[in-house]
């Protein structure tokens, strides 16, 4: 998960994040300090307020009424589909939003009845209405201008957003399907706040500074520490199983949350954009929260269905 960050001083600690602002010709431009947010960037009152909200509710879902899952899914995606396309257009980019949108839906919604192979069908069928979408939404007489960029792009949304988001709908589904999902929600955050702070409080080598140059070394190493630890717990006591399979699934999750984080970010950088939206007071977009767990629901789905 990304935490937006501002510069520090030559020498001083590198916070995990993104770049602080628009970027140009690949260096971000620095953001003016405000007094509400911390040394990571964030408004921290909001951003917390927030967490815990979000946390609570999908909680008492997973515990009470864990089909509603698919719903808060479905809405969530479909929510962070309008966020990109929008930036993309903004970027001079056309990629059709209303078969995103619907081609989303229906490859969530599908994945209830039909399971992986109602997932697939409906992905292909996004992706070919897509492409006849691009290719004729100027008219039949118009020349399609920039159509394989486009449609390429196009298909890397599909395939980032509802695909990796239907496999948290196949986990829900699955035999202790709500607490597999727990699993991979109290994953994520133990490995962002374990980077947060570890990021803050010493961060001095940076990761990868040609696409984040505020993600250090020491962040990940502090969200290896608590990630491990959170899936080792979650999967014992949760799930109760074997020890080992925590360890494994924690050490996955750290990589692919990290690696998700990094994708957004060279993505929004590309874009010269600090946050997809505006929608959650200290966190930004939709989009912005998902960038983490995308991937980590298929990693998630994926050891927890091979060794579980």
């Amino acid at each position: 998960m990304t935490v937006p960050a501002e510069h520090g001083t030559p020498g001083g600690p590198i916070s995990e994040g993104d770049p602080s602002g628009p970027v140009s010709e690949g260096k971000p431009a620095p953001e003016p300090a405000t007094a509400a947010k911390s040394k990571a960037g964030r408004n921290l009152p909001a951003a917390i307020g927030v967490g815990v909200g979000l946390g609570v509710a999908l909680i008492l879902i997973l515990v009470y009424v864990p089909l509603v899952w698919i719903g808060v899914v479905a809405v969530a995606m479909a929510v962070a589909t309008w966020e990109v396309t929008k930036r993309l257009r903004e970027a001079g980019i056309s990629a059709p939003r209303i078969p995103l949108i619907a081609g989303g839906q229906a490859i969530l919604w599908l994945g209830w009845p039909f399971g992986p192979v109602g997932v697939l069908s409906a992905f292909a069928g996004t992706v070919l209405v897509c492409m006849v979408w691009r290719l004729f939404d100027h008219g039949l007489k118009a020349t399609p201008q920039n159509f394989l960029r486009d449609t390429a792009i196009t298909v890397f949304v599909a395939s980032w957003i509802p695909l990796l988001a239907s496999f948290a709908v196949l986990m829900v589904l699955q035999d202790d399907g709500a607490g597999r999902v727990l699993c991979l929600m109290i994953g994520v955050v133990c490995s962002d706040v374990g980077g947060y702070a570890a990021g803050v409080l010493f961060g001095k080598h940076p990761m990868v500074p040609a696409i984040s140059p505020k993600k250090s070394w020491e962040g990940f190493f502090g969200s290896l520490l608590f990630c491990v630890i959170g899936s080792l717990l979650t999967v014992t006591l949760i799930l109760d199983e074997n020890s080992m399979i925590g360890v494994l699934l924690g050490v996955v999750l750290v990589v692919t949350a990290t690696l998700g984080d990094l994708i957004e970010s060279q993505v929004k950088r590309e874009l010269q954009i600090k946050d997809m939206g505006t929608l959650l007071p200290g966190h930004g977009g939709i989009m912005d929260r998902l960038d983490s767990l995308l991937p980590s629901a298929f990693v998630t789905w994926l050891v927890l269905t091979v060794l579980v």
